[in-house]
């Protein structure tokens, strides 16, 4: 497969080497080098930013027909989707945590400055249409971000109004019923002081799973998005600008991760699930931002940065993956989130930097009603019955008794309402000791305090082994056995009064970095990451349990080069993190469901990123990426009824390698083509002995447009998957024989027009 990728990549610089420039000429290598990364809450260019970002222009947006935001988590060294498209490791960490402990997370996306709730990002408001630029921070952004920025950050901006007037639009229709039609456009309402900008966008899709139960798609898509930005520049007030949109996103499609049955012959290319209940997501999000800047001159300029998030959804799925109607799922949840930041930006000759305060108040609810089968825990059992009947008569009546009941049906209601509020104080700066050597620093101290609450009720809906038809005196065994279920359901019936916890604290940040021409620069950055604790909630004891905060150390040497005049760059990152006080999933014995987050694990990580983007000539340009990581658990006990360690097991979805690349064409007549390609390598998908019951193979994906360009329009053909790579990205043997696959080959046509 890598032969066919390097052949490809050849075929088309062998192209551009004979190939005229198209008329419309490339942009110059200034402009190209000139990317300005905002995410550190700096304007600042590319080469100037020590941490590791990968960015994606609007330019890359349209060349390889980027549509989702898990379409860039693909081609981004060291990023790797999860559960499907569900979530997002960076640098081997979960966004959600790497072992299911703990409630915040550990990356967050941000749409123009305003986050987005971790519970939406596999069916939420993060599409490509009319985007600007998306950068993926790696490594931790605790300093300048705060809570939930542990392993990195993504910031989607949008496009600005602007007081020219342009209109595009665009109808795509491609494999499996996929349809996505989508316009924008603005200009001034009062030349020079208020300008607008409004987007829409429409798109379909019957997935590419069929239900054989319900005889309809098993993970389609119906999704609106529409946006709406004033941009104010006063006259009367020169130096501010003021900066308002509203966006608001409904999505109807699959839940969160749709599985297939493995069990059908083929189930790559006949892709099928038995469910009889809908496995769905219905999302609502709705967005306000508010953002003020003003110069004040002198290199001083003040912003405020006010955000509104209300967002809700209901989601669906089968509990039993069967056509039978045994075990199901509702849940409906959302979350209020308000944050407001104020901000002092100066820049200096020798002195640049921020300072700010910022608060964050997050109101999120969560309540499900649902019937679940739950393993009988037959461990549990012969435990309770060895000290009285031995080891040996205790497992034959275990095995007995999980014969007769091998599930446990509990009709379980839950609510369970939380509430995160945060204050915080932070700096960032960069003062230039010589014109080589600068000192780099910041800090920030972070409040939070967090409450949760939880109430549910557990009934016993199946029924239980009849005594009667056992011989004596396995009669009373089984009797005592089946009060023993009935107690575990009862147990899991209650209510936990509110727990409140707060946590402080301090992240530094230092460094030193040396610009040793004009073109080549080298730094060193240590900085503390942070993730908050909290009280999880024990189901099958009904009782909130206390966890602490964990913390990293993240040590990183960064590499930035321009060549050949700035139309080459080569950048990288090499990194080590320590983490302790890692927040873990225990269980506590009694099932499966008794668990909850303690402070037991220890790890380390190491790795580095490289890129390389070249601009051979208006004709040609071709860019690359390479990602390393190693993840280890050093200290890992997540069974504290029997101890079972896990030190030495890798972080799940931490790939080893990933490697991207992709080339662009431009040849006479207004022609043009893109190749791009990514592979990522063989992933464990769990915490779990053996670790290799849960390794997923490695998997390279192969993507290709060809279009035409004219003045004010343009036709693409694109295939994704180009060689249909069938792989597993995650694998259930629980609950029969399914898997989550990967997206198969798919082909579509793109019409964009405009001005």
């Amino acid at each position: 497969m890598m032969r066919q990728i390097l052949l490809s990549t050849s075929l088309l610089g062998l192209l551009a080497a004979g190939s005229p420039c198209h008329a419309q000429e490339a942009e110059s290598d200034d402009e190209q080098n000139a990317i300005i990364v905002t995410g550190e809450k700096a304007s600042r260019s590319l080469q100037e930013t020590t941490a590791s970002v990968s960015v994606t222009t609007d330019t890359k947006l349209s060349q390889e027909n980027i549509l989702t935001i898990q379409d860039i988590y693909n081609r981004t060294a060291n990023v790797s989707e999860t559960y499907g498209a569900s979530g997002f490791s960076i640098r081997g960490i979960d966004q959600r945590g790497v072992s299911a402990g703990g409630d915040a997370a550990t990356a967050t996306v941000f749409v123009d400055g305003a986050p987005v709730p971790q519970d939406v990002l596999s069916n939420g408001p993060t599409d490509m249409w009319d985007v600007a630029q998306v950068e993926i921070f790696r490594g931790p952004q605790s300093t300048i971000q705060g809570l939930n920025a542990l392993a990195g950050a993504v910031h989607i901006r949008t496009q600005d109004p602007t007081f020219d007037w342009s209109v595009r639009g665009r109808a795509l229709v491609s494999s499996f019923d996929t349809s996505h039609f989508a316009i924008a456009g603005g200009g001034p309402l009062i030349d020079g002081e208020l300008a607008f900008r409004v987007s829409a966008e429409k798109r379909d899709s019957d997935g590419f799973i069929r239900n054989i139960t319900r005889n309809e798609p098993e993970a389609g898509l119906d999704s609106t998005s529409v946006r709406a930005r004033l941009l104010w520049t006063p006259s009367s007030l020169p130096g501010l600008e003021a900066r308002l949109s509203y966006h608001r996103f409904e999505a109807q499609g699959g839940y969160l991760f749709t599985y297939v049955d493995r069990s059908v012959d083929d189930y790559f290319d006949n892709r099928t699930n038995p469910s009889d209940y809908p496995n769905s997501s219905d999302v609502t999000n709705d967005q306000v931002t508010l953002d003020l800047r003003y110069d004040l001159g002198g290199g001083l300029s003040l912003s405020a940065l006010g955000t509104w998030t209300d967002t809700g959804f209901i989601r669906q799925y089968d509990g039993d993956f069967s056509a039978a109607s045994r075990a199901f799922s509702d849940v409906a949840g959302g979350a209020e989130t308000f944050t407001q930041e104020l901000r002092l930006n100066y820049d200096g000759d020798r002195l640049s930097g921020l300072a700010g305060l910022f608060y964050y108040n997050r109101d999120q609810y969560r309540r499900s009603r649902q019937v679940t089968l739950v393993p009988t825990p037959a461990s549990t059992i012969i435990s309770a019955l060895t000290p009285s009947l031995g080891a040996a008569t205790a497992a034959q009546i275990a095995t007995l008794y999980t014969a007769a009941l091998p599930n446990i049906p509990v009709d379980y209601a839950s609510d369970f309402p939380t509430r995160v509020e945060t204050m915080a104080v932070f700096a960032d700066a960069r003062y230039r000791l010589t014109d080589r050597l600068s000192l780099l620093g910041g800090f920030r101290y972070d409040h939070e305090r967090n409450s949760i609450s939880g109430s549910a009720i557990a009934t016993f809906v199946g029924t239980l082994p009849n005594a009667a038809l056992y011989p004596a005196p396995l009669d009373g065994a089984i009797s005592a056995l089946n009060g023993f279920v009935l107690g575990l359901v009862e147990d899991a019936s209650g209510s936990a009064p509110t727990g409140t916890r707060t946590f402080n604290a301090f992240l530094p940040k230092a460094g030193v970095e040396m610009a040793w021409t004009p073109d080549l620069a080298t730094a060193f950055v240590v900085q503390r990451g942070y993730r908050s604790g909290g009280s999880g909630f024990n189901t099958a004891r009904s009782q909130l349990f206390p966890y602490d905060p964990e913390f990293t150390w993240n040590y990183e040497l960064s590499l930035r080069s321009a060549w050949l005049d700035g139309r080459l760059t080569v950048n990288a990152n090499a990194f080590y993190i320590d983490w302790t006080q890692q927040q873990t999933t225990a269980n506590f014995g009694n099932g499966v469901y008794d668990t909850h987050t303690v402070n037991a694990g220890k790890s380390h990580i190491y790795g580095l990123e490289l890129e390389v983007a070249h601009r051979v000539s208006g004709a040609f340009d071709w860019y690359a990426s390479l990602g390393h990581t190693r993840t280890r658990f050093d200290e890992f006990v997540t069974d504290v009824g029997s101890i079972t360690d896990l030190s030495g097991l890798e972080f799940p979805y931490a790939p080893r390698w990933t490697l991207a690349g992709g080339a662009n064409l431009r040849f006479g007549g207004g022609f043009n083509a893109n190749l791009n390609a990514s592979y990522r390598s063989a992933v464990f998908t769990d915490v779990a002995i053996p670790q290799a019951d849960n390794r997923v193979g490695a998997r390279t994906l192969v993507n290709a447009r060809f279009g035409y360009q004219a003045d004010h329009w343009s036709l693409s053909l694109f295939a994704n998957n180009l060689f249909d790579e069938k792989y597993n990205q995650y694998v259930n043997g629980f609950t029969g024989d399914f898997a989550i696959i990967g997206t198969p080959h798919s082909i579509g046509l793109i019409l964009e027009a405009g001005f």
